[in-house]
């Protein structure tokens, strides 16, 4: 392919894509707004499947490289009510087709991969503009611009690649979270980190949870959620986190102690992260030249676990059609005709799971819901 491919996000998506790409001998730039793979924690574990994040990792040529990241064993759940009462304790599957992986990681591996310059670090998208004669001109809040026959965004929630080809943006979900740690090597009570089990704890009630997992080096980390008003985020103030933590703590007023330490203890630098969404079933017209991967695309909330390994499969499913096609937009509309599906399809279940997680049938809805995976 002699057409020149600007990929804007070195997110999991952005780098499956350039990856593939690579694999086949295509080039593609990728232009990433951090400064560098280390300027910003990635979050935690990933549950990898089969059929989806796997199978990128397998067109990458990354499988056999991904296996030694797994982390046997944590994939543990244990769900309880209000008052720490378990209703559920599902040990961890050592042989499960959907291991759990750090995301950091996995995107460090997908990073090293790459021909050294691939990626163009510290480029902040600051426009993209077509041409009248086609290809697309790309311009950042830092650095030369740069021009490209192709654009793929793979930049995520609030997208400067998806105007070109929808009005459609992000809406608030009702669920926010509040993030919370604790250190490994604090002496945190003990019965409050046995209460999680093995893997990750679920404490879930109609309207809030809070959601903790346990690492095996020690430490712990996961959120609080709240079903609640965008008035009432922008009235939490972390100026001092022990006092925005213990506001928090108070919607929680009658849980367990045990649980609410999470909040009360936790030593993470408290970040409320409101979780928006994309429509469900977004699609839109054939664009020349450009198009989307991952949240980008389908922005979801992570109740079906489908995120990364979309982004990741989206990202390989565009590469093999650039590669398979000698025409660009016919390449454009094969991926198209799938993604607008499997994204829909993934979105309509990530919000009924968000509604079966703080719902008013919560926490016995949760319980159902892992039955019956």
């Amino acid at each position: 392919m002699q057409k020149t491919i600007a990929v804007v996000g070195a997110g999991l998506g952005g780098l499956s894509l350039a990856r593939v790409l690579q694999a086949h001998g295509v080039v593609a730039t990728v232009y990433e707004s951090e400064a560098s793979a280390t300027s910003r924690a990635q979050g935690g574990l990933l549950d990898i499947h089969e059929e989806t994040g796997q199978y990128a990792l397998r067109a990458a040529g990354l499988h056999d490289e991904f296996r030694t990241l797994v982390r046997p064993g944590e994939d543990a759940k244990r769900v309880v009510d209000r008052h720490g009462t378990i209703l559920l304790d599902k040990p961890a599957d050592r042989r499960s087709v959907r291991p759990e992986v750090d995301r950091g990681e996995l995107r460090h591996l997908l990073v090293d991969s790459l021909a050294p310059g691939t990626i163009k670090w510290g480029r902040k998208v600051d426009s993209v503009r077509r041409r009248p004669r086609g290809g697309y001109d790309l311009t950042f809040t830092a650095g030369p611009a740069a021009h490209a026959d192709v654009v793929v965004g793979a930049d995520g929630a609030w997208s400067k690649v998806r105007p070109l080809l929808t009005t459609a943006a992000p809406r608030y979900s009702g669920t926010c979270f509040v993030e919370v740690a604790l250190a490994s090597g604090r002496r945190a009570r003990r019965a409050d980190v046995d209460a999680i089990g093995s893997g990750t704890l679920m404490a879930v009630a109609p309207g809030k949870g809070i959601i903790v997992h346990r690492y095996a080096d020690g430490q712990v980390r996961g959120y609080a959620a709240l079903n609640r008003s965008e008035e009432w985020m922008r009235s939490i103030d972390f100026g001092d986190p022990p006092v925005g933590l213990r506001r928090v703590a108070d919607e929680f007023d009658g849980w367990s102690p045990e649980l609410t330490a999470f909040v009360t203890e936790s030593d993470a630098d408290p970040l409320l992260r409101p979780i928006h969404a994309l429509p469900v079933g977004l699609s839109w017209e054939r664009t020349p030249g450009v198009t989307l991967v991952g949240d980008a695309a389908h922005l979801m909330s992570p109740f079906a676990g489908e995120g990364a390994n979309l982004a990741m499969y989206d990202g390989a499913e565009l590469a093999g059609e650039l590669v398979r096609h000698g025409d660009v937009e016919a390449a454009l509309a094969a991926y198209e005709e799938r993604l607008f599906p499997r994204g829909g399809d993934a979105a309509g279940r990530s919000a009924r799971n968000l509604e079966t997680f703080f719902g008013p049938e919560a926490p016995r809805s949760v319980v159902a819901l892992f039955d019956r995976w």
